[in-house]
């Protein structure tokens, strides 16, 4: 009854809307040494952030990686500054993005190959690197499934789905989702 008399006034319900939740920026250099310092460098460049390093999980001699050695630099944006990365972001991909970048439970990812096209400036000394960029989307409530005292389910309607993402993604970057890549 009190949602139909919210529609009907013209309101809509806050705990509805869809905010980003984090960004996170994955660089895999695929080894580690000097390289790898100079993609965490552009990521600092970048975020302002320190980035964190990754390891490989397993030995593969033809990529020519060994276990536990560090080989990706990776780190996790927040708040005003990730919606500003994901729009230099976007702009690189011309605000275009493919039907299979958003997973089911709602959130997208992208990749770009020159991270000078984000605005940062060429150094040689540096070189260029590609990164991917993963986006979190999330509805207020969603702590009730993370807190440590009366922890609870997300409600099945309450849950972010792909379609709600697209949407989301369409009416906040005017984007155009493509069913396959032309």
């Amino acid at each position: 009854r009190r949602i139909e008399t919210m529609a009907s006034e013209g309101k809509k319900n806050p705990m509805r809307d869809i905010k980003v939740d984090k960004l996170i920026i994955n660089c895999c250099v695929g080894e580690s040494g000097d390289r790898l310092t100079r993609a965490a460098r552009v990521l600092e460049q970048l975020t302002g952030q320190q980035p964190v390093y990754s390891k490989a999980r397993y030995t593969l001699r033809s990529f020519g990686i060994r276990r536990n050695e560090k080989i990706s630099v990776h780190v996790t944006v927040r708040g005003e500054k990730a919606l500003e990365i994901i729009e230099r972001g976007l702009k690189v991909k011309e605000y275009e993005l493919l039907q299979q970048n958003f997973s089911e439970t709602g959130n997208f990812g992208f990749g770009i190959n020159e991270h000078i096209d984000l605005g940062i400036k060429y150094d040689p000394t540096t070189g260029i690197y590609g990164m991917d960029f993963f986006v979190c989307l999330t509805r207020p409530g969603a702590r009730v499934a993370r807190r440590k005292v009366r922890q609870a389910k997300v409600g099945f309607n309450h849950k972010i789905r792909k379609e709600d993402a697209i949407q989301w993604f369409q009416d906040k970057f005017e984007g155009v989702v493509l069913a396959k890549a032309v």
